[in-house]
């Protein structure tokens, strides 16, 4: 039976407050500073540095058959995202001092070749680095192909911000297709074991079964079979039940340790 409207409206004077309290606590990981721990985070890995907005000249060969790597992301001369990056600064800003490396990037995209590109290619990255809008151009195609979708479907289903950067680095790392070692095929393995939230499952149940299968795919490759980023971070996370990514955050990678105090 319905409370009559004097009790109603006094349950529901009561109970603000504390819903208030808990929807501050619980926000997503597109929440700035929730954001920006993912990036310190994702940095620490890729970096070991928390300094991410140091990144963006980054560029080497880490030698796994991808070309280059470089920026805050990591985008690979061999996958297409950096290709995609650069003409993506070239609409932004055309004749920048990357936009006549476009060729070589079209003929060496899908392979480890550095042909066209070489040491000049990585002065000049350094030199773009400097400009703000080769600063944003990187941040918009991290939003574009890797943040924004692995946060919309780790909230599609259900998770909260853990899940949605569990997400997101495995994203980064595996890029986002359907094949069995890619994000796609991580998830689909973690589903064939444990229910998404959405469907009903328990949330530290499904998101150990991911981190089971993104550990497995990790180790298909040589350059990605140390695990730490799982092992001594994410699961550490999860065994702590710290579903919302609360500092304060305590976490290894490569045996070096962080924390992300607030």
């Amino acid at each position: 039976m319905a409370a009559p409207a004097t009790v109603a409206a006094a349950g529901a004077a009561h109970a603000a407050p504390t819903a208030a309290v808990v929807q501050a606590k619980a926000v997503g990981l597109d929440d700035p500073h929730k954001k920006d721990i993912a990036m310190q985070l994702v940095s620490s890995a890729e970096n070991s540095s928390l300094d991410w907005k140091s990144q963006y000249k980054y560029i080497e060969d880490i030698g796994d058959g991808r070309g280059y790597t470089a920026g805050i992301i990591g985008f690979c001369s061999g996958t297409g995202d950096m290709l995609d990056l650069v003409e993506h600064y070239t609409d932004l800003k055309p004749g920048n001092v990357l936009a006549k490396y476009l060729p070589a990037l079209r003929k060496v995209n899908g392979t480890e070749s550095h042909a066209g590109l070489g040491s000049a290619f990585e002065k000049d990255w350094a030199t773009a680095a400097k400009d703000g809008v080769f600063q944003q151009a990187q941040n918009d195609e991290r939003d574009r192909v890797y943040f924004n979708p692995a946060v919309s479907q780790a909230k599609s289903d259900g998770l909260r911000a853990l899940g949605q950067f569990a997400y997101y680095d495995a994203i980064v790392m595996h890029g986002p297709g359907t094949s069995s070692t890619s994000f796609g095929g991580i998830r689909k393995t973690a589903m064939k074991k444990a229910k998404t939230p959405a469907q009903g499952g328990d949330e530290a149940t499904y998101l150990k079964a991911f981190l089971d299968a993104r550990r497995a795919a990790m180790k298909t490759e040589e350059a990605h079979s140390d695990t730490s980023r799982v092992d001594t971070e994410q699961l550490v996370f999860l065994n702590a039940k710290n579903f919302d990514l609360n500092p304060p955050l305590k976490w290894k990678v490569y045996g070096d340790s962080y924390s992300i105090n607030s």
